[in-house]
């Protein structure tokens, strides 16, 4: 088998707001094509257009070569092997950023034509389930410029998710001050607590709640005194508390804080995530499959959880491609209790909601293990024409 073609589709929503934090509203698509007609398909979490750029630039010398053109007759049931050519051959032009995460929609859409030609899911080949079902939970990003609204609508939300369908566990992006606040948002500390209060009162105590603040404190010693605020609410993780590369900071707050640190959301390459585990101490790692470089690392991250004696959570804020990568991932990792899980119902986003054709669904809380060889999803071709930019 070989590979013959590459399809990049920049996707935009047409209602799309240059001021929000959600990147949601666009995607990149690969498509990879091969001579015997199994086509794989994957995605990034980046501007689609850089990572477009990146796969189908020409190289000029042996240090700088071109993504596509190192891909075109490639076997593409070797992707272990494609990644490190790949790597190699971009090495002067990559290393991290962008065109790591071009890479990794890439590396996705190579692990999904391997399982379609073998007949078997992803997670077989990742090494076999070592679960019965995945644990999604609900990621909640709520709308409203005021902090009432902000609270109003998080709270809403978060009721919906538990008793309207079925979620176990949510996280609450409280995102109301520090660089990506929300909404043009600047408030208190102390409202952050607040409205954890109130989204614990809503669903009681026997559901699982995480927090996201999105890098919001510049002092490790400011971020301690809210996680000590918010121990009484059960929370299972807190997620990028700081600036990502203070790695001393986190290692800070993971030897003082009574909540678990969670990291790594654009964190590139295993190496990254390396320095985020030994220097940084993070409880929880969060791969993104699309961001890291696909399976190929993302496989390598799990490793270095399991050997630290820590949690993996892929972070997955983009659609139900990357939603059934996640689940591949975690069925076959021992170390990840939860998937994110960007709910299409309480999602303002149009691609995330019309992309991906029966796409993975909840079945009492919880994902039954993917059968379907492969990803196991299907594009809506007339959304690919829908949402496709220049």
């Amino acid at each position: 088998m070989k590979i013959t073609r590459i399809d990049c589709h920049v996707l935009v929503v047409p209602d799309v707001d240059t001021g929000a934090s959600s990147s949601a509203q666009d995607n990149l698509i690969v498509e990879v094509h091969t001579d015997e007609g199994i086509v794989g398909i994957g995605e990034t979490d980046v501007n689609p257009w850089i990572a477009r750029a990146c796969i189908q630039a020409r190289g000029t010398h042996s240090m700088g070569l071109g993504i596509e053109e190192m891909l075109m007759g490639a076997d593409p049931l070797q992707p272990e092997a494609i990644w490190q050519k790949l790597y190699t051959g971009s090495k002067m032009n990559g290393r991290r950023g962008a065109l790591i995460c071009a890479l990794g929609a890439i590396d996705m859409a190579l692990w999904d034509i391997k399982g379609k030609a073998l007949g078997v899911p992803v997670h077989t080949l990742l090494g076999g389930a070592v679960k019965d079902y995945i644990v999604p939970y609900a990621s909640l990003l709520p709308t409203g410029r005021t902090l009432a609204e902000y609270t109003a609508s998080l709270v809403e939300k978060v009721r919906r998710a538990r008793e309207e369908f079925g979620y176990r566990a949510a996280k609450l992006e409280v995102c109301i001050n520090g660089p990506y606040a929300h909404n043009g948002l600047n408030e208190r500390d102390e409202h952050v607590i607040e409205i954890v209060a109130a989204c614990r009162e809503a669903v009681g105590p026997d559901f699982t709640l995480m927090v996201d603040v999105a890098y919001a404190w510049n002092d490790p010693k400011q971020a301690l005194w809210v996680l000590r605020r918010l121990e009484p609410y059960d929370i299972f993780f807190l997620e990028t508390p700081l600036d990502i590369d203070d790695l001393e900071g986190h290692a800070f707050l993971v030897d003082h804080s009574p909540i678990r640190i969670a990291a790594g959301e654009w964190q590139n390459t295993h190496w990254e995530f390396l320095d985020l585990a030994d220097r940084g101490k993070i409880d929880v790692l969060q791969p993104d499959i699309g961001r890291v470089g696909g399976f190929t690392e993302a496989r390598k991250i799990c490793q270095i959880a399991a050997d630290r004696g820590r949690l993996i959570v892929p972070h997955c804020w983009k659609s139900g491609i990357g939603i059934a990568a996640s689940a591949h991932l975690a069925a076959a990792t021992a170390c990840c209790p939860y998937i994110e899980f960007l709910p299409a119902e309480l999602s303002e986003s149009a691609l995330r909601k019309e992309l991906v054709v029966d796409e993975l669904r909840l079945v009492d809380g919880v994902i039954p293990l993917p059968q379907r060889p492969g990803l196991g999803i299907e594009l809506n071709r007339e959304a690919l024409h829908k949402f496709r930019a220049a």
